[in-house]
């Protein structure tokens, strides 16, 4: 088959096509050289703004630096001169409320002895005082609520919702008795949907064996007296299939009925 190739038209000697190549390739090198040397040129700027930066502001961050160091030793010294002393002092003058207060619970002269941990005695805070010259330890915090208890069993009722909702803890058993007592102040003051609200939230902050039946029946009973039936009966039927063990338990069932 013939071929036939258009007037004037040469085929390229094989040296020309190299040299096309190699050029090509040159050309592709530059640019790739000439992207780098973009980038670093970049880089160099930044570089150059940032310590333009530095220069001018030095002052500036020396100071927010040094404020930042400042503030840490400071709170590492507070902590270790002022805090943790005030935890130990705190602590110190908690021993003899506490002790007023367990003896208190024990049921000898409760009413008297309860006024004693709240009010102190020989020399001694109660747990009015350090829950307010304690406050923000652990002993303060936990001062409001043995506050709160002992103006429960002394009658004091709004005192008692004042102390035990300024108590915070992340004991899970110990938040719940917190607020199922929040509950008994309200249910003494006559406050029953108020009572009922608390009981329900404490019984359900935290399932387990101690605190939820107790808490589901003041709940049932609650709402028994509220008149809503259907409530108090999903309340002692959940004792009834959850907490077959518990104290609360054995007297469920006469409840159930009433509710039925």
């Amino acid at each position: 088959m013939a071929t036939y190739n258009k007037r004037g038209y040469k085929t390229p000697k094989e040296k020309e096509v190299k040299e096309v190549v190699e050029a090509t390739q040159d050309v592709e090198i530059l640019e790739k050289d000439s992207t780098t040397a973009g980038v670093f040129t970049a880089l160099d700027e930044t570089a150059s703004k940032t310590e333009d930066f530095v220069a001018k502001n030095q002052n500036v961050i020396i100071g927010v630096v040094g404020a930042i160091a400042l503030t840490l030793v400071g709170y590492l010294a507070y902590q270790k001169f002022v805090a943790a002393p005030k935890e130990d002092e705190a602590a110190t003058e908690m021993y003899q409320a506490q002790q007023y207060f367990q003896q208190a619970t024990d049921g000898v002269a409760s009413d008297s002895l309860y006024k004693l941990s709240l009010k102190g005695a020989e020399g001694k805070f109660g747990f009015v005082d350090i829950a307010d010259k304690y406050s923000g330890t652990d002993a303060g915090n936990l001062a409001n609520y043995y506050a709160g208890i002992a103006y429960l069993n002394t009658g004091k009722y709004a005192e008692a919702i004042d102390y035990l909702e300024k108590f915070k803890t992340e004991d899970v058993i110990l938040s719940a008795l917190a607020t199922g007592a929040i509950g008994d102040a309200h249910s003494q003051k006559n406050e029953q949907k108020e009572a009922l609200e608390f009981y329900i939230k404490a019984a359900e902050s935290n399932k387990n064996d101690f605190t939820t039946p107790r808490f589901l029946m003041k709940a049932g009973k609650t709402a028994l007296a509220l008149g809503n039936k259907e409530d108090a009966l999903k309340y002692f039927t959940d004792i009834k299939d959850n907490f077959e063990d518990s104290p609360e338990a054995a007297s469920v069932d006469a409840l159930i009925g009433l509710a039925q």
